[in-house]
């Protein structure tokens, strides 16, 4: 079985929808993903995702199903020295870094900072989720493996968000969920691949082969959007939104890669 993990196009957070560019985007995902396998098609119900979808689903003549629980991660936790909520995947390094009970997959909802939160919950809620899709396909999950009731080779595409898809990332692969939020990205209309791998009769794993491919972005020389990712040189204003980064700042640079 394959997975897609598809970031939503350029968002328009004031209006849960996307930009002119991010329209541009989703209207370039749809002519990669045209000739994709994609046995089931699963979406969000914010609207950045589902406009993002609704151009994969125009063209190929198809619906997908909206899945309460593929909302962005909505886990919030409070920060006291901001003295409000704040979402879990934009910790400050020191905040993180060196901390070990958050490397741990098991645990990790158990750090202090999160006591008191819906963190735990919305995890919780994500993992049955998930885990439920993947029953239905024939993958149970049994501990932290997965046993296979129907092997097969179809794929399920999943139109989210860079929260939601890296919680779905690390649940299918252990790698601690804080890793990925902190430490990696998935830029917006980009498309992650995971794959299982069956080494023992009856038995899976899964193996992330490709994570934020923007290969029908670069091959139609759109750049790349920069939502979900903070200034790589400090510009004095801490935000992933890059319209609210200074004027002539680094979004209207090149990135080197």
């Amino acid at each position: 079985m394959r997975i897609l993990i598809i970031r939503h196009a350029e968002p328009d957070y004031t209006v849960d929808g996307l930009t002119e560019k991010g329209k541009r985007e989703a209207a370039l995902l749809a002519l990669r993903l045209k000739d994709t396998p994609m046995d089931r098609i699963y979406l969000s119900p914010r609207g950045r995702a589902q406009e993002t979808a609704a151009r994969t689903l125009s063209l190929l003549g198809r619906s997908g199903q909206t899945l309460p629980w593929l909302e962005e991660f909505r886990g919030h936790f409070f920060d006291p020295d901001k003295h409000r909520l704040r979402i879990p995947w934009d910790l400050k390094p020191a905040m993180w870094q060196g901390e070990k009970l958050l490397m741990d997959e098991d645990r990790w909802t158990e750090h202090p900072m999160f006591l008191g939160s819906d963190v735990s919950q919305v995890w919780n809620e994500t993992c049955e989720g998930l885990d439920a899709v993947l029953s239905e396909n024939g993958y149970v999950r049994e501990g932290g493996c997965y046993r296979v009731v129907r092997r097969n080779m179809e794929t399920l595409a999943f139109f989210c968000h860079f929260g939601i898809g890296s919680a779905i990332l690390s649940h299918l692969t252990h790698i601690p969920v804080v890793a990925l939020w902190q430490g990696t990205c998935m830029l917006p209309s980009s498309v992650t691949t995971v794959v299982t791998q069956e080494r023992e009769d009856g038995l899976c794993d899964w193996r992330c082969v490709c994570m934020g491919d923007l290969t029908h972005l670069y091959a139609a020389r759109e750049k790349a959007s920069l939502y979900a990712m903070f200034p790589e040189i400090w510009n004095g204003v801490d935000t992933t939104c890059p319209d609210d980064w200074p004027e002539g700042g680094p979004r209207d640079a090149r990135p080197m890669w």
